[in-house]
């Protein structure tokens, strides 16, 4: 494998786990789930930032981070508070209980977008599939990781 094979794999990936987002009930949003994913993950990572520091880390441009931080505000996965040091700026922060939103994708499970994805032929490796990513994230995933300690 070399590093287009993996940017080829990761595009399948994203592919898959956009297909494997529970949509029912929820309104449509221009842009897709996107910037929400890579906002909230950019959250979790670093904890409590300025909307102007996330679209730093992630290279969104500011108004797609605004418009997720918006979003994740109307599904309550997110809080905003003053910034103690300029009373000007919010900083956005995860919200301390996860949102119902939060609750239904992560009672999801990624199978049938597998299954989608390897095709009709190959329906038996569905489970042997799902294990392995499952444990390509234990390795990968930085919000998977855990210090020598047991903290993130």
């Amino acid at each position: 494998m070399n590093g287009v094979d993996l940017f080829r794999l990761g595009r399948a990936l994203t592919r898959i786990g956009e297909a494997a987002l529970p949509v029912d009930g929820l309104p449509e949003y221009p842009g897709g789930h996107r910037a929400v994913l890579i906002v909230i993950a950019d959250l979790e990572q670093h904890g409590e930032s300025a909307v102007g520091e996330i679209a730093r880390r992630t290279g969104l441009p500011q108004s797609a981070v605004s418009g997720a931080v918006a979003r994740l505000r109307e599904a309550k996965a997110v809080e905003l508070a003053t910034d103690p040091r300029d009373r000007r700026r919010s900083l956005v922060r995860p919200s301390a209980e996860p949102s119902e939103r939060q609750r239904v994708v992560a009672a999801s499970t990624i199978d049938a977008a597998v299954a989608d994805a390897l095709g009709p032929d190959r329906a038996d490796e569905v489970a042997e599939t799902v294990a392995m990513l499952a444990e390509l994230g234990r390795r990968l995933a930085p919000s998977n990781r855990t210090e020598p300690d047991g903290r993130p």
